[in-house]
């Protein structure tokens, strides 16, 4: 039995809010069980130098936790005056996930930036954070095609991730912080809503895992990403 008392094949209950900021060309609230992630993209008419003359653009992003996102409070990042390697490698996954996604060369020579604030934590915050960032990026695009500022659309496909793990010697879907944090086995997967695999991410917390068990967490993912992939339908529709 799971500590959340869920299935082992169940996700968390989801839900994703649009247009939650005013200012953002894109954005919304992502809700998965009791995780909490503000998405939010913003449109930069410049690419980044690396990318000039190139035709093409860049999406970026940026992740954060509030200081009460967890049962005890984490210093600001800002106060420590640099962000600590768990984050900087949180909001690279991000943006390489999100990039995969995208025509940048439809996209242009501009920038979007996907910013990722983490409100409340339990489990799984990169994930919501790519599964949230890819609305959010979605209806920032939105805004440049009704403006006529890009003619093609450069969003190729959806993009999301879920968590995937071995917890008590079962395979479970959407671990929880209560499961992921006693998980002998932790895993991340993200892929495109035609089911094709961007990154995966496993290791061997407590003990080490087998061929076998490795495609039962992919079968697991698969189906919470059709889940997540309808989410994201609904919101942007």
């Amino acid at each position: 039995m799971r500590p959340s008392g869920r299935n082992l094949s169940d996700m968390r209950p989801i839900s994703i809010e649009t247009g939650v900021m005013r200012h953002a060309e894109g954005s919304c609230l992502i809700t998965c069980g009791e995780t909490r992630v503000l998405c939010s993209a913003s449109i930069e008419e410049k690419a980044p130098p690396f990318l000039k003359g190139s035709g093409q653009g860049w999406v970026t992003a940026e992740y954060g936790m509030l200081p009460r996102a967890t049962n005890t409070r984490n210093r600001r990042e800002a106060a420590a005056g640099k962000q600590s390697g768990r984050t900087q490698e949180i909001q690279r996954l991000i943006g390489r996930a999100l990039r995969a996604g995208v025509d940048r060369r439809a996209l242009g020579e501009r920038q979007i930036v996907v910013d990722c604030d983490v409100i409340q934590a339990d489990g799984g915050t990169r994930c919501a954070s790519i599964t949230g960032g890819w609305v959010a990026l979605r209806l920032a695009v939105n805004k440049l095609l009704k403006a006529n500022i890009i003619t093609s659309d450069p969003i190729m496909d959806h993009v999301a991730a879920v968590s995937c793990g071995i917890y008590a010697g079962q395979p479970l879907l959407d671990l929880d912080y209560a499961e992921d944090s006693e998980a002998g086995t932790d895993g991340n997967f993200i892929m495109t809503g035609a089911g094709r695999l961007i990154e995966v991410q496993m290791s061997a917390e407590g003990a080490t895992f087998s061929r076998a068990e490795m495609s039962q967490l992919l079968d697991l993912a698969e189906a919470g990403i059709a889940d997540l992939v309808r989410a994201q339908k609904d919101a942007v529709a």
